[in-house]
């Protein structure tokens, strides 16, 4: 004698295998949105790594070059601390939002891809 299954162990199980599904589907969604912004994030901070140390190189020599032009080497050291002091205060008052909405706007986009 065969026992059928009701109507409502069916729908249980189907309503199993649905959860199931939506909670692996919704780890992969999670693992494509970390991978994305994971890989823009260090293709990022290699670019932005590079510049640095072009900038660093590049503004030794000019302050070597100042300094010489002066002739105290350490007057283009000030001279470069100096502008770089400015430069700062000025982002940090006036330009802060201007660098901040882009960036939360990148991860955003990139979160709900």
């Amino acid at each position: 004698m065969e026992i059928k299954p009701n109507i409502f162990e069916i729908l249980f199980d189907k309503a199993e295998t649905f959860g199931k599904t939506t909670y692996e589907i919704s780890k992969l969604k999670a693992l494509d949105t970390t991978t994305v912004v994971a890989t823009s994030v260090v293709s990022r901070i290699s670019v932005i790594l590079m510049i640095s140390m072009f900038l660093l190189v590049f503004n030794i020599g000019v302050a070597l070059f100042l300094g010489e032009f002066l002739g105290k080497i350490y007057y283009g050291f000030f001279i470069v601390a100096g502008f770089y002091l400015i430069a700062g205060i000025i982002l940090h008052f006036f330009l802060h939002k201007w660098i901040e909405k882009p960036l939360s706007n990148l991860i955003i986009t990139q979160a709900l891809k």
